[in-house]
């Protein structure tokens, strides 16, 4: 297959996304696909239960946050074209029953950010006017902004924005309504059925702060909130709050805000007596980042350990008031582990090394778990696990099924301080030697153990190069002592680990040591702009996206409020713009005019260093060989169709030129 033909298969590809359930089996799967004209994509839904997946939505506008309640109805929230033929401004929320068509339930100015069912109660996250205490206020007030040409927001708390998006004008709040007959009527005239049902929604009143994430139990008389605001020594404290729905509104504070800690809200028992939270050390100069699973009494609000022997961080959900299964990294891959609330550690319900895939998204189906499994050299596909034997079920899969470029193995070996690290390697076809080309993982709590349609190996292998894929120090899935080797020295010891592995990588007859590239994003970015300031001309060239440079100015613009007081003291040793005039090779800096949590500011002062500082050698008729894709549309990841498309093939072009000698041509669509 040749390089183009690998791009566009893996681009044009239909992608699961996530998958809902409930006890009475059915499963819905939410994926995507291009649109007629192949620029975009949509989100649709299809109902995965049976043999064969069934597509359940139509239109030419995506479905966005759904919900799956137990008698089978969807509500899901999605654009649909109004009286005058042309689309909403807004999301509405619809109700699709098991068999028919879909009935407009309300309209809200700002669409639904989140959607949750539980029995006949339907509970909806959405953004509010500051000033709406109900739906009219905020639609007229909505208005008044609106019709006065106003785009002004006035901020008292940080972050101000988030990933690849303004915050506020207005605040992010739950609303409460009620699915009465009257509104999951159905009718069978199509004008009726896109008449708003009339739900009224009932906004709750939440303590102050920003809400970051909520659960609700399953008889719908409570949730649990979590909400961020700034106390001394920490900007986003976070704290849990119950808040009642029954009777008069109460609010119970469950944990309080702390500098050096947060708790994560994972799941409420069927009981609704306890809830499962995970304890997150926060990463200080003084701490690593550690979390650790926990049960938080919900009358008492005392917290104990979960399963307090085991080394994972674990994504859990209740089987039953007793009994949790959860999903984790795993050396590499994944596992799906299960146990009694009481156990010092659980049992690996299925994974582990002795397979390859990756588990996510667990939820509870009769007396199976559905989840999405994916690896390295496999696309996600939705499953199911047996809770008693592990053994796993294909379900009907709406995605495309890819058939990976090049061949799957591993590369292990001892790092300086005597702990084993590894690497996936995917060599293209033929013996080789084959040029090579190592990609830094981000996070930098992460590990390449699951399938990406980002930095997909597949498009390299096509093009004839071996990817290295290292697991370095803080890297998860390895234990804890994993992320402590490299937490206080980011240029240190993940470094260290990376060249060991590229060094092993060399080593193998099938791989050419004199001709590799090293790349990475986010993190891996900056790896990748360490790597440049401190290896001389050991790679033929660099690709870094979204790259951190000047730690310390990126700690004062970015939308994560840890990172400056964390890199506090490691920025005058590990920042990598220190090292700017000892840069040797080409590099490609790629970034995104819309990343917020690194933001261009990054981009730009890299670009300007290497123009400036760096000792690269100039090309023939006496220009950079240096290059600068910038996306004024994009942020931290390109999602565009036709962007995607020219990040690859921008990167294998510099790649060619500079690792193959070949005079590679820019993408024409480039202008």
């Amino acid at each position: 297959m040749t390089t183009h033909d690998a791009v566009t298969r893996l681009l044009d590809a239909r992608r699961l996304q996530s998958l809902l359930t409930n006890q009475s089996g059915r499963v819905i799967a939410q994926y995507s696909f291009l649109n007629s004209e192949g620029n975009s994509s949509l989100s649709h839904l299809a109902d995965i239960s049976g043999e064969t997946p069934r597509r359940i939505t139509r239109g030419d506008q995506s479905i966005g946050p759904a919900a799956l309640s137990e008698n089978g109805t969807i509500v899901f929230a999605s654009k649909r074209k109004g009286e005058d033929g042309k689309d909403a401004d807004s999301p509405s929320l619809w109700a699709l029953p098991d068999n028919g068509e879909a009935r407009k339930l309300a309209d809200h100015e700002g669409g639904f950010s989140r959607i949750e069912v539980k029995g006949e109660t339907i509970i909806v996250e959405f953004p509010v006017h500051t000033w709406a205490a109900d739906e009219n206020d905020h639609q007229e007030f909505s208005s008044e902004r609106s019709d006065a040409k106003v785009s002004g927001i006035l901020h008292t708390g940080f972050p101000v924005r988030r990933w690849d998006h303004d915050l506020g004008p207005g605040r992010q709040t739950l609303a409460v309504a009620t699915l009465d007959e009257a509104a999951t009527d159905f009718p069978e005239v199509s004008d009726e059925l896109s008449t708003p049902a009339g739900l009224d929604f009932r906004y709750l009143s939440l303590p102050s702060g920003r809400l970051v994430d909520w659960a609700v139990d399953d008889e719908a008389r409570f949730v649990l909130v979590q909400l961020e605001k700034p106390i001394p020594g920490q900007l986003e404290a976070s704290e849990i709050w119950r808040v009642d729905l029954d009777g008069e509104p109460e609010l119970h504070r469950l944990t309080k805000p702390a500098a050096d800690h947060s708790f994560d809200i994972e799941a409420i028992s069927p009981d609704g007596t306890k809830a499962l939270v995970t304890r997150v050390q926060q990463w200080t100069p003084q701490a690593n980042l550690a979390a650790e699973l926990m049960v938080l009494d919900l009358e008492t609000a005392e917290v104990k350990p979960v399963w307090p022997d085991a080394d994972f961080w674990f994504a859990p959900i209740w089987v039953d008031d007793s009994t949790i299964v959860a999903s984790a990294d795993d050396h590499g891959r994944g596992s799906i582990f299960i146990g009694g609330l009481d156990d010092a550690q659980p049992r690996r319900l299925v994974g582990g090394v002795d397979q390859k895939y990756s588990f996510s998204g667990l939820a509870l189906r009769e007396d199976t778990v559905v989840a999405t499994a994916s690896a390295i050299d496999v696309a996600p596909l939705p499953i199911s696990v047996d809770l008693g034997t592990g053994v796993i079920s294909e379900l009907a899969n709406p995605a495309t099924v890819l058939d990976e470029e090049g061949t799957l193995t591993e590369v292990e070996v001892r790092a300086d301080d005597g702990t084993p690290i590894r690497a996936w390697l995917v060599l293209p076809e033929g013996e080789g030697p084959h040029p090579l080309v190592v990609f830094a993982h981000g996070g930098p709590w992460g590990s390449w153990n699951a399938w990406t349609y980002r930095w997909n190996p597949g498009p390299f292998a096509a093009a004839g190069y071996a990817v290295l894929l290292p697991d370095p120090a803080i890297s998860t899935g390895y234990g804890q002592a994993m992320i402590d080797r490299g937490q206080q020295q980011l240029g240190g010891t993940p470094f260290t680990d990376i060249m060991t592995l590229t060094e092993a990588a060399g080593e193998r007859p099938d791989i050419d040591s004199e001709r590799v590239a090293l790349a990475g994003g986010s993190y891996g970015g900056y790896m990748a702009n360490w790597v440049a300031g401190h290896t001389g001309s050991a790679f033929k060239c660099i690709v870094t996206h979204a790259s951190l440079w000047n730690t310390t100015s990126m700690g004062r613009t970015t939308d994560n409020s840890s990172w400056d007081s964390a890199m506090r003291e490691q920025s005058a040793q590990y920042s990598p713009h220190l090292f700017a005039e000892d840069i040797e090779v080409p590099m490609l800096v790629i970034h995104g005019d819309k990343d917020y949590r690194v933001p261009i500011g990054q981009g730009q002062e890299l670009w300007l260093d290497l123009l400036t500082q760096a000792k690269t050698p100039l090309d023939a008729d006496g220009d950079t060989q240096h290059r600068f894709l910038y996306f004024p549309d994009e942020g931290h990841w390109i999602l565009g169709r036709g962007n995607a498309e020219v990040w690859y093939r921008t990167v294998l072009a510099f790649l060619d030129t500079h690792v193959l000698g070949i005079d590679a041509n820019r993408v024409r669509t480039l202008g």
